[in-house]
């Protein structure tokens, strides 16, 4: 008897193979056959009685992600936050740095006419300028930079700021005097 290679046996048994897919829980009624052949008897699990681990598995892994998440939002601290921590000083020095500031940019718009409208324009882009550099400074202190430098740049920079608007305050005051003073009366 010739011995049949693997490609000829199924070369052989081409379109004979069983393709079909099992209905549902055959691999069940399989095994309760098999068993019952043996005389072996095993308890019925009904469906139910797998069926509550699953909502409880979903709810489990909804918790722990939830609890992850909460955990990681919470230990994220603003860059101030972090600031402070480093030198609570600056951490005073820059809230009140900040509300002087805000008075003075106040005051700056309630001045607000055509003939210094291009002036406060021009001022508020300097202002957005020295406040980016001021986020760098603080990026610059957390990451570790020289803190005494750094602190010294970051009090100069409120400085500037300020010096800046009262600079500007004075000079609308003189633009505002002097659209008051009426030229055409003097005589010479």
């Amino acid at each position: 008897m010739k011995k049949e290679t693997i490609e000829e046996l199924f070369d052989r048994l081409q379109g004979d193979f069983d393709t079909e897919v099992p209905a549902g829980g055959h691999k069940q009624r399989f095994i309760e056959k098999l068993n019952a052949s043996k005389g072996i008897m095993t308890p019925e699990k009904t469906k139910s009685s797998w069926s509550w681990w699953k909502p409880l598995a979903v709810a489990a892994s909804i918790a722990l992600l939830c609890t992850l998440g909460v955990g990681l939002f919470k230990s994220q601290r603003t860059i101030d936050q972090q600031v402070a921590q480093i030198s609570p000083e600056v951490g005073r020095a820059s809230y009140y740095f900040a509300g002087l500031i805000e008075a003075q940019i106040e005051t700056l718009e309630s001045e607000s006419s055509p003939q210094t409208r291009q002036i406060i324009d021009d001022t508020m882009g300097q202002l957005d300028k020295l406040e980016t550099d001021y986020a760098r400074l603080e990026q610059d202190l957390v990451n570790g930079g020289n803190s005494k430098l750094i602190l010294s740049a970051m009090i100069t920079n409120f400085r500037t700021r300020i010096d800046l608007l009262q600079e500007v305050l004075d000079t609308i005051e003189n633009i505002k005097n002097l659209n008051a003073y009426d030229d055409t009366e003097i005589v010479i």
